[in-house]
């Protein structure tokens, strides 16, 4: 096996998950997507969370890591739902999604249900903000060996609610600061300690203090914004967003200045909103 085969076999993260990361590294996808591989110790089948592009090889290696029960997308961007049907072809697994656009089966997900497949149970919690359909999932198994309470979480997969590293857009128009905030909220109030799992860079000891963090991250560059208003002497509706990333982000690289101009428009929104 060559080293670029060699590269996209599952990488163990716990007993339950495994990753392969695919080959689109980049400012907004970090080293990559994460496509997680989910299963009990035991069993052969999985479950395939995000795909990734439509990419042969990395889809290749998704399909070999073991019979395909389902696929299921944290939200429908591209970096994480484009190689879905591609998959779906391959494997005949299902894809389910909240966007009914990206579904190919009978199947949607919304908050509240419980996907069971490979010995494991993912329990879908509605987390838009980033994107109106963005989910994340609860991951439930029997772990050998592991002293944790029966019934326990083991991680929950955030999709691109919760990065591994820096911080995430929140995609305006269809993302809105509001429904995130309150997504962080509901991430916050998890159980300490439980891991994330999330859809680019490493995975993290701790979904509340991640989410805590997110939180205050959001607070400073709301007030960031408010400064940044009153020295223009405008109001949100007047602002330039482009004036104000230049001035909030100056310490970001430009090449994420788009992106962080999604994030502003999506804060004045808000401070619209809020009066």
């Amino acid at each position: 096996m060559g080293p670029d085969a060699a590269a996209r076999r599952p990488r163990e993260v716990n007993p339950l998950a495994a990753v392969v990361l695919a080959p689109n590294p980049g400012p907004m996808t970090l080293e990559g997507t994460n496509s997680w591989v989910l299963r009990a110790p035991g069993h052969t089948g999985c479950v395939v969370v995000d795909p990734g592009p439509d990419e042969p090889e990395h889809l290749a290696a998704l399909g070999a890591a073991g019979p395909v029960a389902t696929i299921l997308l944290t939200h429908g961007h591209p970096d994480h739902s484009e190689g879905a049907a591609a998959l779906h072809e391959l494997t005949g697994a299902p894809v389910r999604a909240l966007d009914p656009t990206h579904r190919l089966g009978s199947e949607g997900l919304v908050e509240g249900d419980v996907v069971a497949a490979a010995g494991i149970e993912l329990r879908v919690l509605a987390t838009p903000g980033h994107s109106a359909d963005s989910l994340s999932f609860l991951l439930f198994g029997e772990v050998p060996a592991v002293p944790a309470a029966d019934g326990a979480a083991v991680a929950v997969l955030t999709g691109d609610t919760i990065l591994g590293r820096g911080t995430t857009v929140v995609a305006h128009p269809d993302g809105r600061l509001a429904d995130y905030l309150t997504s962080l909220r509901r991430l916050a109030e998890l159980p300490t300690g439980l891991a994330v799992l999330p859809g680019h860079g490493p995975e993290l000891s701790d979904a509340r203090g991640a989410a805590t963090y997110y939180l205050a991250h959001r607070a400073q560059r709301l007030d960031q914004v408010r400064a940044a208003l009153a020295a223009a002497g405008v109001g949100p509706e007047q602002a330039s967003p482009r004036a104000v990333v230049e001035r909030v982000y100056a310490d970001v690289d430009q090449v994420l200045w788009p992106a962080a101009e999604l994030s502003v428009r999506a804060q004045l929104d808000y401070l619209r909103e809020q009066g």
